[in-house]
């Protein structure tokens, strides 16, 4: 009867064990990019925005920091470097995919307000329109226009920084968003 009652608990452990091991959600670490790319050009980034528009000075809220075009295209070849699927060549012509992109939008939103209706937090939005081209087929792979890279931060309090450290965190944000587009098919 012992014999019995281990063989059934046996069973249904590995029966067990089998479901799990068949059961998942899919998700992967690695790159779902095909495989016949290897390298990516990435254009130096044109800055768009017409900051000498009246509209545009009228706009409390429109940022504008020189050389900001220049620190996109850093921080996306930066982030291709660190995620290791793609590798950044200098030379146009020899990679797989070359990523154009332009900065359009470069703004920070007011959140919240304290009860004086000063602004205490605000969202900081850099907007590109990119395009990814497979070099090798002269084709575009996708293009995307107005993606957006964004931080949210505090100007006052304990968890209060800096516009410029918000600014960093946005460009971080959107060379992470654009890499990830380049290398996830969702």
């Amino acid at each position: 009867m012992i014999k019995i009652g281990l063989k059934k608990l046996i069973c249904c452990l590995l029966f067990v064990i089998c479901a799990f091991s068949f059961i998942g959600c899919g998700y992967t670490t690695r790159s779902m990019i095909s495989n016949k790319y290897k390298t990516i050009y990435i254009t130096p980034f044109i800055n768009r925005i017409d900051f000498t528009k009246e509209e545009y000075v009228a706009t409390k809220y429109r940022l504008y920091r020189p050389g900001m075009e220049t620190d996109i295209t850093n921080a996306v070849s930066d982030k291709y470097l660190f995620d290791g699927n793609l590798r950044p060549v200098k030379v146009d012509d020899s990679a797989d995919l070359v990523l154009k992109g332009e900065l359009m939008e470069f703004r920070k939103d007011p959140l919240t307000y304290n009860d004086n209706d000063d602004v205490t937090q605000y969202r900081v939005n850099l907007i590109v329109n990119l395009t990814l081209l497979d070099k090798k087929e002269n084709k575009i792979v996708w293009q995307e226009n107005n993606f957006t890279g964004l931080t949210e931060y505090f100007v006052t309090g304990t968890q209060s920084i800096s516009e410029a450290t918000a600014i960093n965190n946005a460009l971080a944000d959107l060379a992470r968003r654009v890499v990830e587009r380049t290398v996830e098919e969702w």
